[in-house]
C-alpha cells in the first residue's frame, strides 16, 4: 500500500517536471537587455557545427526571438551579422532541444 503511494508521488513529480520543461511560450531571453544567459542577442554571429554558445531552431511561428540578418551595424535586439571570424557569439542550428527558437524576419527584429 505504501509502495503504491510512493509510486504515485514519484509519477506526479515526473509529470510536473515534464510539463515545466515542455511548456510552450517559456523563453530564456532576458527582455531587459535582450540576452540569453548573459549573451547579447545582437551583433556578429558565427554558425558552427559544435560547441556553440547557443543552440537555435528556426521556426515559422511563436519564436523566442525574431532575427533580421544585416550586412553591417548589428546593434539592436535581434539584428545579426553573419561572420566567419571574430564573432560576438556562436550558434548551432538544431532540429530538437534548442536553447532558443528563432524566426527570420526582414523587418522589426527583436522580441515578439
Amino acid at each position: 500500500m505504501r509502495l503504491k503511494w510512493w509510486l504515485g508521488v514519484l509519477g506526479a513529480i515526473v509529470a510536473l517536471a515534464i510539463v515545466l520543461v515542455a511548456v510552450p511560450g517559456r523563453s530564456a531571453v532576458d527582455p531587459g537587455d535582450c540576452s540569453y544567459d548573459g549573451i547579447p542577442l545582437y551583433g556578429k554571429v558565427e554558425f558552427v557545427d559544435s560547441f556553440p554558445d547557443i543552440k537555435i531552431e528556426f521556426v515559422n511561428s511563436f519564436p523566442d526571438l525574431k532575427v533580421e540578418f544585416v550586412d553591417s551595424s548589428p546593434d539592436r535586439c535581434g539584428e545579426w551579422q553573419v561572420v566567419e571570424s571574430f564573432p560576438d557569439f556562436t550558434v548551432e542550428e538544431v532540429t530538437s532541444f534548442p536553447d532558443l527558437t528563432i524566426e527570420e524576419v526582414t523587418s522589426f527584429p527583436g522580441l515578439p
